[in-house]
């Protein structure tokens, strides 16, 4: 009817909260929008005419929508949300060809693996699921892009891949992360007495990369964009520590080689830094350097014990990698090494301030020289230390998770 006086659409305070937060929403797709202000226009008194004019519609899609807002005004909220009521009508179409039971059967072939229909090859294309549907006669005929609709809507991407570590057969696992947490939620206590506590670990073949040309930078409606080509200017290696409780990079490493000399000097000078410090903890890998006889023989001398530490593969304390975790652990001792579990190393925090150097430097950067490549980093280091170091809130309680 083009005649007529407009239905009157009365909105409560929820709905008119709710259509509000829809058009100021910036995810809301711009067709719900607009049919959002429709009802807002319409609720403020305004005819077909006017809600059109100002929203620069037709006359009919005013009227549409209005009508159809108020066909919904006797169906409760928690019945029928904003959104529902804003959706298209259902359509009428072509009578779906594929049944329930077809679409199973697709779905579970394309959670096959792929040698198993005799194709050499790891992953499914398409393609390739709609001529193996085909060839065993799942349905007469389909569409490379009707299979891909088809796992979009199970929510099946055979494309994709996510690595994943089985945990290590360890009965004290547990434990042991319980362990290294316990180190960090004890750090600010312990630094109150004098104890500091640092997260340690290497950073190798980090390489001087060189783009050949400069790029261009961003502008309005393009990204950034980098040469491809680039010159090698060879690595280094970088050993880091990380004070637990201020945030602060301490004497950082770098070096052409992370031997096991490299790892002592680093730890040395990172004692040196406070020599008013009681007692240190460092934790660290289970890496062969941060288990060195070098190390027990220094630690040794650090807290003043006159011990007969054997000899390196054939007795005593510095007889091998577990004798010497075993004595570098002690608490007792001023130098205290707390080591992961294997595969753990997500348990280091140092391990996330590297992800920050990544992602802040060396993933863009740009190195003529070694000596670029290191003035560039330590650079980093002091500006983080100056501008963005903070403690991590580490919420992992060390505890097992259960189904």
């Amino acid at each position: 009817m083009s005649g007529g006086r407009p239905v009157e659409i009365e909105l409560d305070v929820k709905s008119r909260e709710g259509l509000q937060d829809l058009v100021r929403r910036h995810s809301t797709p711009q067709q719900m929008v607009k049919r959002a202000r429709i009802i807002l226009e319409a609720a403020d008194g305004k005819n077909h005419s006017q809600v059109g004019c100002a929203l620069e519609i037709s006359i009919d899609m005013a009227r549409l929508w209005r009508n159809r807002w108020h066909s919904y005004s006797c169906i409760p909220l928690n019945e029928l949300s904003i959104g529902e009521r804003l959706e298209d009508a259902p359509r009428p179409g072509k009578p779906c060809q594929i049944t329930a039971e077809q679409v199973c059967q697709i779905v579970s072939l394309a959670c096959e693996a792929p040698e198993k229909s005799g194709r050499p090859i790891s992953q499914w294309s398409g393609r390739e699921l709609a001529d193996e549907v085909m060839e065993r006669k799942i349905v007469e005929k389909i569409s490379e892009r009707h299979v891909q609709r088809l796992l979009k809507r199970g929510d099946l991407q055979p494309h994709r891949i996510r690595y994943w570590l089985t945990p290590p057969d360890d009965p004290d696992l547990d434990k042991k992360i319980n362990e290294v947490c316990a180190v960090y939620q004890q750090a600010p206590a312990l630094h109150e007495q004098g104890e500091r506590t640092v997260s340690t670990d290497e950073m190798t073949g980090v390489q001087a990369l060189e783009r050949k040309h400069s790029g261009l930078p961003m502008q309005p409606g393009a990204v950034e964009r980098r040469e491809f080509e680039y010159t090698r200017h060879g690595t280094l290696s970088f050993i880091l520590s990380r004070d637990v409780v201020t945030g602060q990079v301490l004497t950082p490493y770098a070096g052409a080689t992370r031997t096991e000399a490299d790892f002592l000097a680093h730890v040395q000078a990172v004692v040196a830094s406070d020599p008013t410090a009681s007692r240190w903890h460092f934790v660290v890998d289970n890496l062969n350097v941060h288990l060195s006889a070098s190390l027990v023989l220094w630690a040794a001398s650090e807290s003043d014990l006159d011990l007969d530490l054997g000899e390196k593969g054939k007795s005593g304390i510095l007889h091998n990698k577990k004798s010497r975790a075993a004595f570098l652990s002690d608490p007792s001792h001023r130098i205290v090494f707390h080591y992961t579990p294997k595969h753990c190393s997500w348990l280091n925090q140092i391990e996330i301030w590297l992800g920050i150097l990544v992602r802040k430097l060396l993933k863009r950067g740009s190195f003529s020289s070694l000596d670029q490549l290191k003035a560039k980093v330590l650079a980093f280091i002091d500006y983080y230390n100056a501008s963005m170091a903070k403690p991590y809130k580490w919420t992992y309680q060390g505890k097992p998770l259960v189904a």
